[in-house]
């Protein structure tokens, strides 16, 4: 079975893919500077759970950049002195080697004291359940170290810690994860289901579209997507604005101007906040001179197969 490295949009390559046309996994890299990301697209069996896992690694010391707002993320430091998360509310919070990061609501900026390495996964909501299991909202734009609340994650990153070739590593890990995911009630499923087609929705998804579709009232959706997904609807629907919105500046070279008028926002400069807050540079900055981790972190958008859209974007 070949691989076939090819070219990306923005200046970043390449896609992983097997000679029939599926992927296996992505290794994208930066045009320039120290920035390497290889995505690995989830085993069919653990893919409402979880969106894509991730060996991301810098070559320098002193390396800082800003993530865009992101569902949860499992991290595990496999190389390096680990850094500094600065969050949109200014709080600074010093990453664990077996890091939980909440869902975050703003773009979060991180910094890296010397060359590392870092294994990460990203967690839907059945993941956060799965692992975690506490109201998303109360973890939201923060983290937690995995390991003071279950051993084995030390005892899992020990090994990866050990172990170079990468494939090995996601192999492990996607292993592991298949002992932690639980069933979950048909209900919820359901309304999973109907959250995440709605956010996907173009434009700007209307909650009563979403009631309509579940038969739960405002304040009954509010309650639910803050326990799974971190926020009340309005937020989220926001959030996943933003998100399709830069994918398609970054990815997509579409003009920014267009999405604001198909997008539903008010005008340009209600356009240019919401890029801004959410993704962490403005829509003339992404369009022009995206950073490495901005244009890579879009890129898991280019998982295929069966990935459903919201895991691709998560």
């Amino acid at each position: 079975m070949g691989l076939h490295p090819q070219h990306t949009p923005g200046g970043v390559a390449g896609v992983v893919a097997a000679d029939d046309g599926a992927p296996l996994s992505y290794t994208v890299e930066a045009a320039q500077g120290p920035v390497r990301l290889r995505y690995f697209a989830p085993p069919e069996p653990l893919c409402a759970y979880f969106g894509s896992l991730y060996i991301f690694s810098v070559s320098s010391s002193g390396y800082a950049d800003a993530t865009r707002a992101d569902v949860p993320q499992l991290r595990f430091r496999l190389g390096g002195r680990g850094g500094n998360y600065i969050f949109q509310d200014g709080m600074v919070m010093p990453t664990p080697e077996v890091c939980l990061l909440g869902p975050t609501f703003g773009a979060t900026r991180f910094r890296l004291e010397e060359p590392s390495r870092v294994l990460g996964i990203s967690l839907l909501p059945a993941g956060w359940i799965a692992l975690y299991g506490d109201d998303a909202n109360s973890m939201a734009d923060s983290a937690f170290d995995m390991v003071t609340c279950d051993a084995e994650y030390g005892r899992l990153l020990q090994k990866l810690q050990g172990m170079e070739d990468a494939d090995a590593i996601a192999s492990l890990c996607w292993s592991f994860l298949q002992t932690r995911i639980k069933p979950l009630p048909d209900t919820t499923w359901r309304l999973l289901e109907a959250v995440d087609g709605w956010l996907m929705d173009e434009g700007s998804p209307r909650i009563e579209i979403l009631a309509d579709r579940t038969g739960l009232s405002p304040r009954q959706l509010a309650r639910l997507t803050n326990r799974y997904y971190g926020a009340p609807p309005k937020l989220l629907a926001r959030k996943y604005r933003a998100l399709r919105c830069s994918a398609r500046i970054v990815l997509d070279r579409e003009s920014w101007q267009v999405l604001c008028d198909e997008g539903g926002f008010y005008d340009q400069s209600h356009f240019i906040r919401e890029i801004k807050h959410f993704i962490g540079l403005t829509p003339q900055q992404l369009q022009n001179d995206p950073t490495a981790v901005a244009q890579l972190t879009l890129l898991r958008r280019s998982l295929g197969g069966d990935v459903a859209v919201i895991n691709r974007m998560s």
